[in-house]
């Protein structure tokens, strides 16, 4: 390529094929208008061995160069030669140097005082702070003056969750997003991970919209928390107040969920609902007090399950338990996924690319919903292990629990 004059060599090594790594190496280096050279690549020799890869890229300028290894340290490409991380103090709180390494929710190292640290909490679009020899994701907020704080891209290695080699397994629903499949079988395989999670004494969460309520997944879910696989679940205002409606009054929205008909002034049942519970002091007050007999909120609280209710602009109400403070909000939905092995987000988007933003790459995700467009926004936004399945909520609630039976 003409006018190249600034290059750098580079090491891979993981499943790099099968898991279209080398791909996206190769597309990204085209894109950044670079060229590379392949120096070797021993491709492993079982499905167990991992392929390593040397390559050497070349940009028209540095400024070219830095931002091509930028988008290649997210592919689990790393320099040849490493040295510690840049470390620079912040010197404003909430604020970072401008040049400072904003992660990704893929497992990261650090190189620092010539060894390599595992960073914590890793999630993404956070900052790396290093002190007491350990290495720490913290969101941008919580950034204080003086914090330490990783900048550039050198010392980093970040490495990619590979594509499951379960062929005929539950991988075989990462292969794409398709209202085609066959329902009872994902499902199946889906209760069979929860089984084994919940054996291993392991977090399951859910992230539920209220079309859970409206779609008739009341009882069903109710079911799933009774059986004692649900470790916490993560909504907003609409999905308590619409559940409480439904143990009240019998509808949902105004709908007689039995008849699936409006009833006369149904409009009114979700404010009534918010009214009452607020009068009675809360959502576990009024479990408490015999108010509220049933539904979702009702096993939650009768069985010690922790919610979340983030608050939004949208909400009538609000419900007493709902958390109308943003930040406090973010903070208890990150608290409530700390350590989780598998989420499931049942029909509700915003909800879900939020969660998706807090979790690490190796965390499973599940995502249902009747709109195949929703877990393409999940996997754009960077949560590329998101299993789709494009089904009627209350349908699969439905069929969950009679596979948890």
């Amino acid at each position: 390529m003409a006018g190249v004059n600034v290059e750098s060599i580079l090491e891979a090594e993981g499943h790099l094929v099968d898991s279209q790594i080398l791909t996206s190496v190769f597309d990204a280096v085209i894109r950044h208008d670079s060229a590379f050279e392949v120096l070797s690549f021993d491709i492993g020799r079982t499905n167990e061995d991992y392929s390593r890869l040397r390559l050497k890229v070349s940009a028209p300028d540095q400024s070219r160069l830095s931002s091509l290894l930028e988008e290649l340290l997210a592919l689990g490409c790393h320099p040849l030669a490493e040295n510690d991380v840049t470390v620079r103090p912040a010197d404003k709180d909430g604020c970072a140097p401008e040049d400072f390494y904003s992660t990704t929710n893929h497992r990261t190292v650090v190189r620092h005082d010539g060894r390599w640290i595992e960073v914590g909490r890793q999630r993404m679009d956070a900052v790396i702070i290093v002190e007491d020899g350990t290495a720490t994701c913290r969101k941008l907020r919580d950034v204080r003056r003086g914090d330490p704080i990783v900048c550039g891209n050198g010392g980093i290695r970040v490495v990619p969750e590979f594509r499951e080699r379960d062929r005929h397994g539950f991988a075989f629903m990462t292969n794409e997003i398709s209202s085609e499949r066959r329902v009872e079988v994902s499902i199946a395989k889906i209760a069979a991970m929860m089984r084994d999670i919940r054996r291993d004494g392991g977090k399951i969460v859910f992230v539920m919209g209220p079309v859970a309520v409206h779609t008739g997944g009341t009882s069903y879910f109710s079911d799933i928390v009774r059986k004692g696989y649900v470790s916490a679940v993560l909504s907003g205002n609409a999905l308590a107040v619409h559940d409480v409606e439904h143990a009240l009054f019998g509808t949902s929205l105004g709908v007689d969920l039995e008849a699936g008909s409006p009833v006369k002034e149904g409009h009114r049942n979700h404010m009534r609902a918010i009214n009452t519970v607020n009068r009675a002091g809360g959502i576990r007050a009024a479990v408490d007090s015999g108010v509220l007999k049933s539904g979702i909120m009702y096993e939650l609280v009768k069985h010690g399950v922790p919610y979340v209710l983030a608050g939004s602009i949208r909400d009538d109400g609000p419900l007493a338990d709902t958390e109308m403070d943003l930040v406090a909000a973010q903070d208890g939905y990150s608290a409530a996924l700390t350590d989780a092995k598998l989420v499931l987000m049942l029909s509700t988007m915003l909800h879900g690319i939020g969660v998706g933003n807090m979790l690490p790459a190796w965390v499973k995700v599940i995502c249902v919903d009747i709109n195949p467009a929703v877990v393409t926004k999940l996997a754009d936004r960077g949560s590329s292990q998101t299993i789709g399945l494009v089904t009627d909520v209350g349908l699969f609630l439905q069929q969950l629990a009679a596979k948890l039976a």
